[in-house]
């Protein structure tokens, strides 16, 4: 019975809960561990995207004879270059954009005020069932508290994403290592092991390095793409704030599946408030981006690297995002990806050697 599969299985989750429980109950010798994981995490994720994101440039820069010190300098003078032109070209209209939406504030707040008092006064001239009005005041109930909780979150957030600033000057070290010393992180790793177990753990930490190169690339060349996409069916149908909500697309493309519609809703609110019927147009336009992405982008950059079902990904983000809130929903999908290719690996080694096991000699 120990050899059957559904045994070994129960032990190892036995095992699990036994380990979670005595770690919670001990966490406080483990709690200034936790507190450097969390200080040096957001950095390293940062780095690490850079990295993925420049990467290939420095492998083009070293096939073409440039030394690594030379690709290098040239990585971060065409980053900063990059970066000093995206703020010298849309910096001005950001800011524009950004003093019209708070001096325009106050009216949006009356227009939703209206919109509210319209609803409420056709209400009341057709009147509903009373198993219709519960259902709906519940609703109207559920979506002010959404409303608080969200403006509770958003406050969090901006206090966070300042914290994280003062973090983020670790990420200039965490980049210049990774392109200087990428090549001898693996290494360090697998030749800890030797004979067989080397290479099982050597071609694991390969599988990691491409599924994390093909998300993190794949993703934010499709956000970009979307968000252009989105920025030039703005400023056809003369939507206002269309950069801001293009910039918003971009970092909400960012999540699956669930990213987009989070970035569309603004723009629908906006679209309504200034002219009800660009409600449809706004609409259009990210019907035609989305299917654009589903059919056309995604497949030609994405492929199947992945290979994770949109159930799941969708799963995986509502569990991240009530664990870790935003930050947890930013790092599901590859971490999970990450944890699927360790499975598969050790699945695939358990079954050479039982193959190993039962050859006959």
């Amino acid at each position: 019975m120990t050899k059957k599969v559904w045994f070994q299985l129960g032990v190892g989750i036995l095992l699990v809960l036994l380990i979670t429980k005595y770690f919670l109950e001990v966490n406080y010798i483990f709690r200034p561990v936790g507190i450097i994981l969390q200080t040096i995490m957001l950095p390293l994720i940062f780095g690490g995207l850079l990295y993925y994101m420049t990467e290939p440039i420095q492998r083009l820069l070293e096939k073409r004879g440039l030394p690594r010190w030379g690709s290098i300098i040239s990585v971060i003078l065409v980053l900063v270059a990059a970066i000093w032109i995206l703020v010298a070209l849309i910096g001005p209209i950001v800011t524009k954009q950004v003093n019209n939406l708070v001096d325009n504030g106050p009216a949006l707040t009356r227009q939703l005020d209206q919109l509210k008092n319209e609803v409420i006064n056709q209400k009341d001239n057709f009147p509903l069932p009373d198993e219709l009005q519960d259902t709906l005041n519940s609703a109207v109930n559920s979506i002010q508290s959404f409303a608080v909780k969200f403006g509770k979150w958003f406050v969090l957030f901006i206090q966070s994403f300042v914290q994280a600033v003062a973090l983020l000057l670790l990420v200039p070290f965490f980049f210049f290592f990774m392109l200087k010393d990428h090549e001898k992180f693996a290494p360090r790793v697998y030749n800890l092991f030797s004979g067989q177990r080397r290479e099982w753990v050597k071609k694991t930490l390969g599988d990691i390095d491409n599924v994390l190169r093909s998300y993190i690339q794949g993703q934010l060349l499709i956000s970009a793409i979307l968000a252009t996409i989105i920025l030039i069916g703005y400023m056809i149908i003369g939507l206002e704030y269309a950069l801001l909500l293009a910039i918003l697309a971009l970092f909400m493309n960012l999540i699956p599946f669930i990213g987009p519609w989070i970035a569309v809703a603004p723009a629908l609110l906006i679209a309504y408030l200034q002219e009800p019927k660009l409600v449809i147009w706004v609409a259009l336009v990210t019907l035609i981006a989305q299917q654009t992405d589903s059919n056309l982008i995604t497949p030609n950059v994405m492929g199947k690297s992945l290979d994770i079902h949109p159930l799941t990904v969708i799963t995986v983000l509502l569990v991240a995002g009530s664990l870790a809130g935003f930050l947890g929903i930013l790092v599901a999908v590859p971490a999970y990806a990450v944890g699927k290719v360790i499975v598969q690996n050790i699945y695939e080694r358990r079954k050479e050697i039982r193959r190993a096991a039962t050859k006959e000699v």
